[in-house]
């Protein structure tokens, strides 16, 4: 990690690293990958400048990256299930009736084409369409802090097209296409069977333009707030238009200045507007359209359907659509300080061994925060509607 912890500091990460690996090493078959396992998340939080195969081995006592790369491509132990105990410690540590589920994805850019899953595609780490593997990754949010807790590889359908391609890369003969909601809504569901529960669910365009996903969401009873694009359409009770052309008709009293929390230049203020579509539902739901206009350009906004109990105040959904960028700081940190990018594996399971473990870090990373007390917790005091 950057900086020099004090003695302090690392012995409470290599106490909290060892509670990990007691917890996980039910998960492998022998005693030695479990202890290389272990070994290879105190790497991923150590200094060293890259987080590659040589630099882990080296963290590891290991000569050569053989056992590193055994570890990742062939040794007896279930990522999944190393998977699901993730979402169980981080709920524990970082549990609150007032997190946010946030699904979101990230680019991991690559050379050549024998890496799972990778393709020419659109990715937000580079702006722009470039060679590219994609993972859609799920996040819990709360007031304590925040980590990411599940992860799939998103193929391409050029990939499960061409299933020698598949094979040679060791895909699953199950795995076929899905989109990255279908991913996502797998990702929460996986987290509600492990009892990871969350007041609202958010995240980007790609999840709030699909239907589908929204009425996932309904279904299971789940409150959300999902970014929408400026033409997502809208039935604005005598006719149907868009979110752009309704926000367009909004009063000047309909705005107010408010913070969507903290960011690292300080309160991230912007002008909101919210208004209320449609009936109350018999479960006591409204539907409202959310939007975000900047200060200083005030042509620049952003869109959202927000779905949850009609009490709601404008301040939650503030809060919430706020909590997007949590997923943000996650990757940002986890590609940073926890290698989640620096991975020379090609394989299905080789990413999503290494992401695990990665994940994993991560998570001991906010642990050890929420066990320092509120200097390492989020900063309160949000300005704007305090309803």
């Amino acid at each position: 990690m950057s900086g020099r912890p004090t003695a302090a500091q690392v012995r409470a990460w290599a106490d909290e690293v060892t509670a990990v690996g007691d917890r996980i090493g039910r998960h492998f078959a022998r005693s030695e990958p479990r202890a290389r396992a272990v070994g290879y998340i105190r790497g991923l939080l150590g200094d060293a400048d890259r987080k590659n195969g040589w630099q882990l081995a080296e963290a590891l006592g290991d000569p050569t990256p053989d056992g590193v790369q055994h570890l990742l491509a062939r040794a007896d132990w279930d990522a999944d299930a190393v998977r699901d105990d993730l979402m169980g410690y981080v709920h524990e540590h970082l549990g609150d009736p007032a997190a946010v589920l946030v699904v979101d994805e990230t680019g991991f850019l690559k050379k050549g084409t024998k890496s799972c899953g990778v393709a020419r595609q659109y990715t937000g780490t580079a702006g722009r369409i470039e060679n590219a593997q994609v993972g859609v990754f799920l996040a819990y949010a709360g007031p304590k802090g925040h980590a990411l807790i599940d992860r799939a590889l998103y193929l391409p359908k050029e990939w499960t097209d061409d299933r020698p391609r598949c094979d040679a890369a060791g895909v699953p003969a199950a795995v076929g296409f899905a989109t990255k909601p279908r991913l996502a809504e797998r990702m929460l569901a996986r987290a509600w069977a492990r009892g990871v529960t969350a007041g609202w669910v958010t995240g980007d365009t790609v999840y709030g333009h699909d239907g589908a996903f929204r009425r996932f969401l309904e279904g299971h009873r789940q409150a959300y707030l999902l970014a929408v694009p400026a033409n997502q359409p809208l039935f604005d009770g005598e006719q149907r238009s868009t979110v752009k052309a309704v926000a367009e008709g909004f009063p000047v009293a309909a705005w107010e200045r408010a913070s969507a929390g903290d960011g690292s230049k300080g309160p991230r203020e912007y002008d909101w507007a919210v208004r209320a579509f449609g009936p109350v539902d018999e479960r006591g739901w409204q539907l409202w359209l959310v939007v975000r206009r900047h200060r200083d350009r005030p042509d620049e906004r952003a869109y959202y359907f927000a779905r949850g109990p009609a009490a709601t105040a404008p301040a939650e959904l503030v809060r919430v659509a706020g909590s997007r960028w949590r997923v943000e700081e996650c990757l940002e940190l986890a590609k940073g300080d926890c290698g989640l990018d620096e991975y020379e594996v090609r394989s299905w399971v080789g990413w999503h061994r290494h992401v695990t473990l990665s994940l994993l870090a991560l998570a001991v990373v906010a642990a050890i925060r929420v066990a320092a007390g509120p200097s390492g917790r989020p900063k309160k005091g949000a300005r704007g509607w305090s309803g």
